[in-house]
């Protein structure tokens, strides 16, 4: 996992170095800064596949091309396997199969590269950006001055004096020749061809395995865990982990009542972790500690969205746990998605209930993903979402919904089909498989503490005042109110909402759309010295 930056349409290097300065969190092991021509690429790195090598920005053989990536390729040894027959490989890195697979397809080389990434790839004066198909991993660009800047985070972006970002749209890439080119779109519904119990069951299983396996793969010293909150979507994903990794970390946090008693998910992970066999950890957190968390998590969050934000704030704690033991870990984003896991969605009627499981998988980019992956980085963690392997997407939308929400014992039961593919295969105790879905934050005991806290400090006339001096901001609660003050007091540039617009691309229900800022706080200073800056005009 890592950061990178960078400027096309002049050799920037003052400037992609700035923004470099802001990523350090995503890439503390290394850095480096390539000029081109024209362009000029940086990137921080996270090292996990190819510990010892794997530098970037990595340059072909001619030092005419080259490329910076943040992601992980699953599918690399296969690519690299017939493409070594070819090109001479300076690395064991994932990051170079790409380089080379364009320097032999071009654009559609994209297409083939099975995994989360955010890239930018050049050759002589051409160039290429491109984004995975669902945005696991952020991509943001801007224009000033007739040059392209671009970089994983929105706070990065603000250090080129841009006046409006945009998000790089996810299942994309960009070339000067062709502009954005959609590679993927989230599969149609199809979904009379698995209508069988059975069959469906086989192919869940049988699907689903691969896509956990496929993301254990990392070079034998980076240490591997799972979240593992007691819920049935990181629980499936911690037992099939276990079978290939002995003593799997496992990572659970959560409060403990005014009475002593420990929140649901605390006990439930307990359960799943003796029957896989793991190792592991808990932290239990206070309710101040919540609250002194807040800031740094809405900073980091880039966003005031009540309900990103309640999520955010025990994903912080499980990273900031996970990050002690593994440097990778696995985690349950995407099933809701795909198997209808929300509670209104037993409300929906039946034949809207597929298009609204491929519309969130569609907006994730911008909710829980985006969530993921900036509390993770913050901790230099990486987070792999199983549930969002292509060939899962493509098997949700071929399962009718009677198979993923269906009355059973006088309740209707979401992700239905899931939990019976699973059932009678040892992975999971019964009580676990068919546990109640609770929110996360309501299973970590913190539902309400953001509201509470809210009550207490903001007023109905502040709330007021707050939305009459920012009407561009989405404000409707005391929540929101309270969390925009923090988000400004973070990002304390009084141009946060009105130099910096950010490109929104979902329409999300149960969700606020946010105006998020893009402003940090930060002085230049000079290069690490542990940067490196290569290439013709440095």
């Amino acid at each position: 996992m890592c950061g990178i930056a960078g400027c096309i349409g002049a050799p920037d290097v003052t400037t992609v170095n700035r923004m470099l300065d802001a990523l350090g969190h995503r890439g503390p092991n290394d850095r480096g800064v390539h000029v081109a021509g024209e362009m000029a690429l940086g990137h921080t790195r996270l090292s996990i596949v190819d510990v010892a090598g794997g530098h970037q920005p990595i340059l072909g053989p001619d030092g005419r091309s080259g490329i910076i990536g943040n992601g992980e390729i699953y599918n690399f040894r296969r690519l690299r396997q017939d493409l070594a027959q070819r090109h001479q490989f300076k690395t064991h890195s994932d990051t170079e199969v790409a380089l080379h697979l364009y320097r032999e397809k071009g654009p559609a080389a994209i297409s083939e590269l099975d995994g989360m990434f955010a890239l930018a790839i050049f050759a002589g004066d051409d160039y290429l950006l491109a984004r995975d198909p669902v945005g696991i991993k952020p991509l943001y660009y801007a224009h000033r001055d007739g040059r392209l800047y671009f970089s994983s985070e929105l706070g990065a972006m603000s250090l080129a004096g841009v006046e409006e970002v945009h998000e790089f749209p996810a299942g994309h890439y960009y070339t000067p020749a062709s502009g954005f080119v959609r590679y993927y779109r989230v599969p149609e519904i199809r979904d009379q061809l698995l209508a069988d119990i059975p069959t469906a069951e086989t192919a869940i299983r049988a699907t689903f395995s691969r896509a956990v396996k496929k993301r254990l793969l990392a070079d034998p010293e980076i240490p591997v865990g799972a979240f593992c909150s007691g819920g049935l979507d990181s629980s499936l994903i911690a037992a099939i982990a276990a079978e290939e990794i002995p003593h799997l970390h496992t990572f659970a946090v959560g409060m403990k009542d005014a009475n002593g008693r420990e929140s649901d998910d605390l006990t439930a992970a307990r359960l799943v972790a003796d029957h896989i066999g793991s190792t592991h950890h808990e932290m239990i957190f206070t309710e101040e500690e919540y609250y002194a968390a807040l800031p740094e998590v809405i900073g980091k969050l880039e966003s005031y969205d009540p309900s990103l934000v309640r999520c955010a704030v025990p994903c912080y704690f499980t990273c900031k746990l996970a990050s002690r033991y593994v440097t990778v870990v696995l985690t349950g984003e995407g099933a809701d998605e795909l198997f209808a896991g929300y509670h209104y969605m037993k409300h929906l009627p039946r034949e809207e209930l597929n298009g609204e499981c491929r519309r969130l998988i569609s907006t994730l980019h911008n909710i829980n993903l985006q969530r993921a992956d900036r509390i993770g980085m913050l901790f230099s963690l990486e987070l792999r979402v199983p549930f969002l392997d292509r060939e899962m997407i493509d098997l949700a939308m071929q399962i009718p919904p009677e198979l993923k929400i269906r009355d059973q014992d006088q309740a209707r039961v979401e992700k239905w089909i899931l939990r019976r593919a699973f059932a009678g295969s040892g992975h999971l105790p019964d009580e676990v498989l068919w546990r109640y879905k609770v929110q996360y934050t309501q299973g970590a005991g913190c539902e309400s503490l953001g509201e509470k806290l809210a009550e207490r400090e903001i007023s109905d006339e502040e709330l007021a005042a707050i939305k009459a001096q920012y009407p561009q901001a989405v404000i409707n609660s005391k929540e929101a109110a309270l969390y925009f003050k923090i988000f400004r007091g973070y990002h304390p540039q009084d141009s946060i909402l009105g130099s910096i617009g950010i490109w929104q691309g979902f329409d999300f229900a149960e969700e606020r759309e946010s105006t998020q800022g893009a402003l940090e706080n930060l002085r230049y200073q000079e290069p690490p010295a542990n940067t490196t800056i290569t290439g013709e005009a440095r």
